[in-house]
């Protein structure tokens, strides 16, 4: 049927947004006079198709965005490409019968579709997973290989070399404490604030990032791997003993989560980024998006959640998962009803951060024992410590191996590579950071105004595939502070569709807009051109606030060597 489209057919390997299952989804485009059509024609299809192939226990689900649908069956792990076919023949037969082709052939269809299920299923396999539950354990895989246990505690073996259960020394395989981060800013900081926890507690930790998979002090990959990839090659690592993996919007809605359970699960906050990809359009629907991690939460868990986060609180009312609330202010109502009701909390009292856990209410630390808060100034890293001893704890960490973990870690560009790096070169200020969004945005530029400086520069860009108002929000956010230079720059690997020189025009005749005078406003050509720039501007007392996306690496580098020079 013209009108109702598939632009995107994909298997979900874990728990999703429409499911607690694996499976197939369909996204597709249908007008909004077609949905109440689509979704109960596409189910009566598809249980018939499910019931001729034998998967009659299958579960189906649907969800409803603007210009769009979702579509989704759950399937056996060792089918889901074959899932997807069974998915797409559902979806054709009702648009064959509405464009007048006639019923469906079903026998025939069900006849293809078992063959391509019988070429995929692997009995080994399954019958491996099922022993793991057994154990309880977990259960990885992927093309190659296949693991039962976690870290040091995990066998993992090729996929076509799969042995039969009873021929596993199950006495050695065991799990490690595991916990899932996402958000939209925090995370990267959030996951390294429990592995230095870890790291203090004399464990090795090993975790996934947007920056790479680090086992102990040592990076194993470098690279965006906030997805099933590097969650297993994390969680395979023999000498891991803590395991902490960022959990990526991306890799939520296009794969789902990479394990099916957790010990803890933490999002530390909502806000407006990348909507409008994979049918999120709006902060409710996003927000829904980072739940997700709650299904990898069972009864012996938590989710921590940010109680100054008003969406987290709205779509959290619902949920019957454990949860440990976290906050700034210490009279949040979220965070006294939870102490009303003896659960676990974390919030600042004055200068200390105070952990409610199994029944023990005692603070921590403060914020002056903690670096990458800047004396409480950078109130974003005081929530992220937060949120890291709500999970610590419930992963067996002691609060004094937490407060050691948040006293040793420093923010180095090597602990925390661009995010919140400092360097002082001459009595100048240089804060690297990549904030991206709204959000972050604004955190970084509110923790610049409790921040002694003689005068300020910001640097500002943004990637092409940001709206033209949250570009031109960028220059009215960053102005708000009345910096005395902004450096605005290109990054031409950024683009996105845009042309060479668009997006600097936009915040430059923001800013003009918001009463920038012309002679405080420069442009370089990339990141490291505009923090040069920026060096050369600089005096004593100055605070540099350097917002770096594409010339990460680079920037740090410059910054290092130049204040190992001073």
């Amino acid at each position: 049927m013209g009108d109702v489209s598939i632009y995107d057919s994909r298997r979900l390997t874990g728990p999703n947004l429409l499911h607690p299952r694996a499976g197939a989804i369909l996204d597709v485009s249908c007008p909004e006079a077609l949905k109440e059509e689509l979704f109960a024609q596409w189910a009566v299809e598809a249980k018939r198709v499910l019931a001729a192939v034998g998967w009659e226990q299958e579960e189906l689900a649907t969800r409803d965005f603007p210009g769009g649908a979702s579509l989704f069956m759950s399937a056996p792990m060792d089918a889901l490409y074959a899932a997807t076919e069974v998915n797409e023949w559902a979806l054709d037969a009702w648009r064959d019968r509405i464009e007048g082709y006639g019923d469906p052939d079903l026998e025939e269809g069900a006849s293809r579709l078992r063959r391509f299920i019988a070429e995929e299923q692997n009995p080994a396999l399954m019958a491996l997973r099922g022993a793991a539950d057994e154990h309880r354990v977990h259960f990885l895989m992927d093309h190659e290989a296949v693991s039962v246990g976690l870290g040091k505690g995990a066998r993992v073996f090729p996929v076509g070399e799969i042995p039969a259960p009873e021929e596993i020394d199950w006495e050695g395989i065991h799990d490690v404490p595991l916990a899932l981060v996402t958000g939209t800013n925090g995370k990267s900081t959030t996951v390294r604030l429990l592995a230095a926890m870890a790291g203090a507690a004399g464990l090795t930790p090993g975790y996934s990032s947007t920056d790479g998979v680090r086992v102990g002090d040592e990076f194993v990959l470098r690279g965006d791997y906030s997805g099933p990839e590097g969650a297993r090659r994390t969680l395979w690592d023999p000498h891991v003993t803590f395991a902490v993996l960022e959990t990526a919007r991306g890799g939520l809605l296009r794969r789902g989560l990479s394990v099916d359970r957790a010990d803890a699960a933490i999002v530390t906050n909502v806000t407006e980024d990348h909507l409008g990809e994979w049918g999120v359009g709006d902060l409710a629907s996003l927000t829904r998006a980072k739940l997700v991690v709650r299904r990898a939460i069972d009864a012996r868990g938590l989710l921590a959640l940010n109680a100054d986060d008003p969406e987290l609180v709205r779509e959290a009312a619902g949920l019957t998962t454990p949860l440990g609330w976290f906050a700034l202010d210490p009279v949040n109502e979220t965070i006294l009803r939870q102490l009303e009701n003896g659960r676990d909390a974390a919030w600042l009292d004055g200068d200390t951060l105070v952990l409610a856990a199994a029944g023990d209410v005692a603070g921590v630390t403060g914020v002056d024992e903690i670096p990458i808060t800047l004396g409480g100034a950078a109130r974003y890293n005081v929530a992220n410590a937060l949120a890291a001893l709500l999970a610590g704890a419930k992963l067996g960490l002691s609060r004094e191996g937490m407060a050691e973990g948040l006293a040793g870690f420093t923010g180095s560009p090597d602990e925390n590579p661009g995010r919140g790096n400092r360097f002082d070169i001459g009595g100048v200020l240089a804060i690297v950071d990549y904030a991206h969004n709204p959000g972050g945005f604004r955190a970084l530029f509110e923790m610049s105004a409790a921040l002694p400086a003689k005068r300020k520069l910001v640097l500002l860009g943004q990637a092409g595939d940001r709206s033209d108002s949250a570009i031109r929000d960028l220059a009215r956010i960053a102005w708000e502070t009345r910096p005395d230079r902004i450096i605005v720059k290109e990054m031409r690997s950024l683009l996105r569709g845009r042309d060479e020189g668009e997006i600097p025009a936009l915040i430059e005749n923001e800013l003009k807009r918001q009463g920038a005078p012309d002679e405080i406003v420069s442009r370089a050509g990339s990141d490291l051109e505009a923090v040069e720039a920026a060096l050369a501007w600089s005096e004593p007392g100055d605070l540099l606030l350097l917002l770096t996306h594409t010339q990460r690496q680079e920037v740090l580098d410059l910054l290092t060597h130049r204040a190992a020079a001073r």
